[in-house]
């Protein structure tokens, strides 16, 4: 079984909390490779002047997390088909119980 990627934010916006002292992700956010230039959708960082998170984790922005994502407004579900999205609304992966012969 191959490993999970480990993907970052990156986002159309930024905001200081002052209580952790952390840059965190705001407006909207998409799945980031470090290391790569575009994110999981294909956009091109540069050109979308979507700013980078790498000390933010992908699962960490999804609202029901409730972490980094105080401030997030839409979450690319591009990115999220990809990246992966649990919570309420996340439909369960497929799986054959009875195969036919």
């Amino acid at each position: 079984m191959a490993a999970r990627k480990r993907y970052a934010v990156a986002a159309s916006g930024r905001w200081f909390d002052e209580d952790d002292g952390r840059r965190l992700p705001a407006g909207e956010a998409h799945a980031w490779e470090p290391g790569k230039n575009q994110t999981v959708c294909g956009l091109a960082l540069s050109r979308s002047q979507l700013a980078r998170f790498p000390h933010v984790e992908w699962p960490d922005i999804l609202p029901e997390s409730g972490g980094a994502a105080d401030r997030v407004q839409r979450v690319c579900p591009r990115c999220a088909a990809v990246a992966g999205r649990r919570g309420p609304d996340a439909r369960p992966r497929w799986h054959r119980t009875d195969p036919r012969p």
